[in-house]
């Protein structure tokens, strides 16, 4: 090969390389900032193809789409000094490209630990003005929301970055206090079962006494009532038998007789040492009638 090929060989070659050089590409899920010497002169730059100094300007892209941060379990105390141990993760992605590499260097993990560390003074903010019931049930919700929005806040624009969420996965109780806390609980739910019990002890007598006290009066309005209507056939039935023996008053000194005599005579075991010639045996005695 003669010089001037090799000559020409050189330059196409060199051609290549600058003109690899002077291009790159951004796509859809990239964020990526242009660097000369180190320092940003293009940020956010848009996904497409562009063109940069060759040798003289560097490229640093970030993935733009939602990442997950797993935080470790980490120990906090809520208002009345108990430990929980909170085992938490997040949603963040990158805002803002150039405040992200500015504060990070472009560095994924350490975009993670700086926020993990937020995460934690945050939770450790929020955990300490609550109960450990409004921590474990009571307000978990609104503490989340509440951490979400002031997280968000201190990322966008400390580390360029967008907090989407924050959740805790799992809350638990330290070995050494949880016997105390179930303890506590159990306590705490067996008073509340003893004052139901006692409310609906008190409700049940009141209600028997009023059934009661109603049940007095019923029977005692049914039985002036029965008192009632029975005198007035015991009446009735007095008329009825005075109109009736008034018509013939001897027949009804037989019918007494002998309505008399059955209930004398009902029992063959009994004994009556009488006068047979009594007023008694009147309508028995055939020699008079």
């Amino acid at each position: 090969m003669s010089i001037r090929a090799m000559v020409l060989v050189f330059i196409l070659a060199v051609l290549g390389v600058l003109g690899v050089n002077s291009v790159f590409v951004v796509s859809e899920l990239e964020r990526a900032v242009l660097l000369e010497f180190g320092k940003v002169i293009s940020a956010d730059i848009k996904p497409g193809l562009h063109l940069k100094k060759p040798f003289i300007n560097e490229v640093r892209k970030f993935d733009a789409r939602v990442l997950t941060l797993d935080a470790n379990p980490e120990r906090f105390l809520t208002l009345e000094k108990k430990a929980v141990i909170v085992d938490s993760f997040a949603k963040f992605k990158v805002n803002d490209a150039q405040l992200f590499y500015t504060a990070t260097s472009g560095d994924e993990r350490r975009a993670e630990a700086l926020l993990r560390q937020r995460i934690n003074n945050g939770l450790r903010n929020e955990i300490s003005k609550r109960s450990l019931h409004e921590v474990v049930s009571g307000e978990r919700d609104e503490l989340m929301s509440v951490l979400t929005l002031r997280l968000d806040e201190v990322a966008r624009q400390e580390l360029g970055v967008e907090v989407v969420d924050v959740r805790v996965k799992r809350i638990d109780l330290p070995p050494e206090v949880s016997q105390s806390v179930y303890d506590r609980m159990n306590t705490e739910r067996d008073i509340e079962a003893r004052e139901h019990r006692a409310q609906g002890q008190e409700l049940a007598a009141g209600i028997r006494a009023d059934a009661s006290k109603q049940r007095e009066v019923i029977l005692a309005e049914a039985y002036a009532d029965a008192e009632g209507i029975r005198g007035d056939g015991d009446a009735g039935a007095a008329a009825l038998y005075a109109a009736a023996f008034s018509r013939d008053i001897e027949f009804y000194k037989f019918y007494r007789s002998m309505a008399a005599y059955q209930r004398t005579f009902a029992d063959k075991s009994d004994v009556m040492i009488i006068d047979p010639d009594s007023e008694f045996f009147k309508y028995l005695n055939k020699s008079k009638y």
